[in-house]
């Protein structure tokens, strides 16, 4: 597509403020992707609850939706939005990531990747071509290009061949989805393509690569293979040496991370799409984020605590129960433990993200992080004093 539609509002250093219009509406950035792996958030979850917590982009999964129902049938059932009744901005990842994490089930060729369904073990091809078309049936709003996920840690030799392929799939990737948004049954034809940077912690390779696929003038980049085993300080070593490298007038996409602190330093960093499991998944297991840090309401001394998971949160959950309650939820295994935990977590980030974006606005990023950072410590430290 001609011209990305990404505005750089703000610079605070590395920080980026920025605002990407799209066909589903504007992405005020940085921002948190809410990840619904097969078109719903983990923890019962509705598209009406996600309106309520302040989300701005649902992330789905290629390779799921592929599988079951099909991408076919989401799109003869009018794409994506249509099918969940979700009329926000759309990510679908490439699949990649479940393709490669379905090791010993893949083999690897230069025209893509040979492996078996997860569900009933039937032979399945992945290509670039093919994740374009799927990505282009589900009719998100942003698709992923389709990359190979080197495993960490890998050889130099490998990581370099790997990277190669992943230019060379990315060229194909561009020229199909260039190809399906001419197409008069293409659902969203303004479909925007985010390139992925790949190369492990070589850190000479991420930004040869990062030169090589900016030359494609996609609509953003991601950066991948990162949070798979790294120590967090390699992380942030890649970034800051990586994102100078990438388009600043572009998205900048960190994938699968990560904790409040990850996002808070890769801000830092220039990075400004995110997407995670954690508030999620912890969220399921009754662990829940407050600005003093993690707790777990599994633990006795909440059976008897009438507050709120945190005093001032304006999610639905605070607004309405206490830690006692939910204990109790948890306790009995009944869903509505899991989902009042989840929404409360992913209130919690949506809402830092937008605490994020005032700070940037207001030229005090630096003061903010340290201070939420500080916050968030704080339970750690009561630990290690009693």
């Amino acid at each position: 597509m001609e011209g990305t539609m990404y505005q750089l509002i703000a610079k605070d250093h590395e920080a980026k403020r920025g605002r990407l219009t799209t066909p589903h509406g504007v992405i005020e950035t940085p921002v948190f992707m809410n990840v619904g792996t097969v078109a719903a958030i983990k923890g019962a979850v509705s598209t009406v609850d996600l309106k309520e917590i302040k989300t701005q982009v649902e992330l789905s999964n290629t390779y799921h939706l592929h599988v079951r129902p099909g991408d076919q049938v989401v799109k003869k059932l009018g794409g994506l939005h249509s099918f969940m009744n979700w009329d926000r901005p759309i990510l679908t990842d490439s699949g990649g990531f479940q393709v490669f994490s379905l090791a010993g089930l893949r083999k690897i060729k230069e025209e893509g990747v040979y492996f078996n369904s997860h569900i009933d073990g039937r032979k399945i091809f992945m290509g670039p071509e093919e994740s374009m078309q799927i990505q282009s049936n589900l009719a998100s709003t942003i698709a992923m290009a389709f990359d190979e996920c080197p495993p960490h840690p890998a050889t130099r030799e490998y990581m370099q061949n790997s990277v190669d392929r992943t230019t060379r799939w990315l060229k194909r990737c561009k020229a199909e989805m260039d190809r399906l948004n001419g197409l008069p049954d293409t659902i969203n034809p303004q479909q925007m393509l985010f390139g992925i940077n790949q190369g492990g912690t070589f850190e000479d390779i991420r930004i040869e690569h990062a030169k090589q696929i900016r030359e494609l003038d996609l609509d953003g980049y991601a950066l991948g293979g990162l949070a798979v085993g790294e120590s967090h300080e390699e992380m942030y070593h890649i970034l800051e040496k990586t994102v100078p490298y990438l388009p600043e007038e572009k998205p900048v996409y960190l994938m699968g991370v990560g904790t409040p602190q990850n996002i808070l330093e890769s801000v830092e960093r220039g990075v400004d799409f995110f997407d995670c499991v954690y508030p999620s998944r912890n969220g399921r297991h009754g662990h829940v984020y407050t600005n003093q840090g993690k707790i777990n309401l599994f633990n006795q001394k909440y059976e008897k605590d009438m507050r709120p998971i945190e005093e001032g949160c304006q999610c639905p959950t605070c607004r309405r129960y206490s830690r006692a309650y939910i204990r109790h939820l948890l306790k009995a295994k009944e869903m509505l433990g899991m989902r009042l935990c989840v929404l409360h977590n992913l209130y919690f980030y949506n809402t830092m993200m937008e605490e994020i974006r005032d700070a940037l606005d207001e030229g005090r990023f630096h003061s903010y992080k340290e201070e939420k950072l500080y916050g968030m410590g704080q339970i750690n430290r009561e630990k290690e004093q009693a």
